[in-house]
């Protein structure tokens, strides 16, 4: 009875979205193309002009707001537009079914908006591409090589121990704040709190070594560290606008340049460190044990220049989705206090006497999953996704598409969307629990669950863009939260007011997120 109920429901999900071999779709969107002539050019695509995109975004206040003008946009043209601004000509899709349409006909070798400016740097400092920038066989090369110890469950396991010991410390530097705190237990700016223990976890694995983010007094050079990612994620936004003749009149280059040339200093410090410390355990017949740099180092699948690329480029990818998560997680959970106190009780049954969970235990705690499930959909980490079509034609709806045509995945608006959860604004964890039927292993169903469009709900993407660090990301999130739960209740600082997301390429709290920590008995 459960194959056959699992079968079915793999039948509906390949009719919601097939899967068609990449010559085999080219064929039949050629095929499509010359048969039908319902189909619609680019160029007829509804979209605002170029006066009422600088309207809403500098006079309706949307340029920091981006993800709210997709809803703006997609009630106005529908599920289907097109935007131009300066550089970029983008075709946006809000519905999952548009979305799953774009996915579906990547190509053998899918590539996100290009970034010039990144390669620009790159080439300027001779340094290699990386994900971010390589394409094609190249950028499939670099994948492969950086899949196997960040998306194999059972490898992921073994960077537990020392998730764990970055949460513990995340733990004490809580009671450190709280013991400073005139109330002792408001703790100001979580979201920064976190994005401290977002980095720390990540560098403990790429680079396999503690930086300090959660010390009473931060090491300068992780000062350093921290300060340059922030800057190039910030300049990054703006350098892109600019064509490349203004480089020498505004300072966003230099500043950019700048931002990356911090970055990359302490990174390839970092890892030369490690790469010593291998070579003299080598040297005196040790075995070089290790984690993620360990095995990027020894597998000889990637140069040391890709080395040095690559990790940084986990790093970027790594700090804020777990940060932005649980700080929203925490918000939530401060102001609903039935989902708190469920969740409080889900981590105790499972871990008594605040044992520290294992990944085993995970398994037993689908509330704790729904919560940060529930916390992705509000919150995408990233509200829309870009696809660059650099192989073939397509067909997108009732429109056929030329080779590199640039699409945005309008996550955002989908995830919103009350056609697709009921009630989308509100934060109902419990619409992604199943129950177990009644004397059988298998799920069912329970009051309230709902069957979703397989691509309406893609916080880590899917298929070979899919996130390299989505599993450590959702270990990170589900140990520091349910070790939360253990040590303390979480409330709303006094007067709280409502914090709304903003845009800043990720979608981030606009206000700082106050919240008081009550330890529990």
């Amino acid at each position: 009875m459960g194959s056959s109920a699992a079968a079915a429901r793999a039948l509906r999900l390949s009719a919601l979205c097939p899967r068609t071999p990449p010559a085999a779709r080219t064929a039949a969107t050629r095929r499509k193309l010359s048969e039908s002539r319902d189909l619609k050019s680019i160029d007829e695509l509804p979209g605002p002009s170029l006066p009422t995109t600088l309207y809403w975004l500098f006079v309706k206040g949307y340029a920091d707001k981006s993800h709210l003008l997709q809803l703006v946009q997609k009630n106005l043209f529908g599920p289907i537009w097109r935007s131009r601004f300066g550089p970029f000509d983008i075709v946006n899709v809000a519905t999952p079914e548009l979305i799953a349409q774009v996915i579906q006909q990547e190509g053998r070798y899918p590539a996100r908006a290009e970034l010039p400016h990144w390669k620009e740097y790159r080439d300027l400092r001779g340094q290699a591409y990386g994900l971010h920038v390589d394409t094609g066989p190249e950028w499939y090369r670099i994948r492969r090589a950086l899949n196997p110890k960040m998306l194999k469950l059972q490898e992921v396991t073994a960077y537990a121990p020392i998730i764990h010991q970055v949460v513990g410390d995340l733990l004490h530097r809580i009671e450190f704040l709280r013991s400073r705190s005139e109330d002792r237990a408001t703790i100001s700016n979580m979201a920064a709190e976190l994005y401290k223990f977002g980095f720390e976890g990540i560098s403990s694995i790429l680079f396999e070594t503690r930086l300090g983010c959660l010390q009473e007094e931060i090491p300068r050079d992780t000062l350093r560290f921290i300060t340059a990612v922030d800057d190039m994620l910030m300049l990054s936004e703006l350098v892109v606008l600019f064509p490349r003749w203004s480089r020498g009149v505004l300072p966003f280059w230099r500043r950019f340049v700048q931002a990356w040339d911090d970055l990359c200093g302490v990174a390839r410090t970092l890892i030369d460190r490690r790469i010593a410390e291998i070579e003299a355990q080598v040297s005196s017949g040790e075995p070089a044990e290790g984690m993620y740099l360990t095995y990027l180092l020894s597998s000889d699948r990637l140069s040391r220049g890709e080395v040095y690329t690559s990790v940084t480029e986990l790093l970027l990818g790594g700090v804020d989705t777990t940060s932005n998560t649980l700080s929203w997680t925490l918000y939530h959970l401060a102001r609903d206090g039935g989902a708190q106190d469920r969740l409080y009780r889900e981590v105790n049954a499972v871990c008594p006497d605040r044992r520290e969970p294992t990944t085993d235990d995970l398994r037993r705690m689908p509330f704790l999953k729904a919560v940060v499930k529930e916390t992705l959909r509000l919150y995408p980490v990233v509200p829309g996704n870009g696809r660059f079509m650099s192989e073939d034609e397509v067909v997108v709806g009732n429109y056929w598409f030329p080779q590199k045509t640039q699409f945005h995945l309008c996550h955002y608006a989908v995830c919103h969307d009350e056609a697709q959860f009921v009630d989308a604004e509100l934060f109902i964890p419990e619409r992604w629990i199943r129950a177990k039927a009644p004397d059988s292993d298998f799920s069912v169903a329970a009051p309230g669950f709902f069957q979703h469009h397989p691509y309406s709900f893609i916080p880590f993407g899917v298929g070979l863009r899919g996130c390299v660090g989505k599993r450590v990301a959702e270990m990170e999130m589900f140990f520091a939260l349910s070790r939360l739960m253990q040590h303390f209740e979480v409330q709303p600082e006094q007067g709280a007011p409502v914090v709304e997301p903003k845009t800043r390429t990720l979608l981030i709290p606009a206000k700082p997120i106050n919240l008081r920590f009550l330890p529990r008995a």
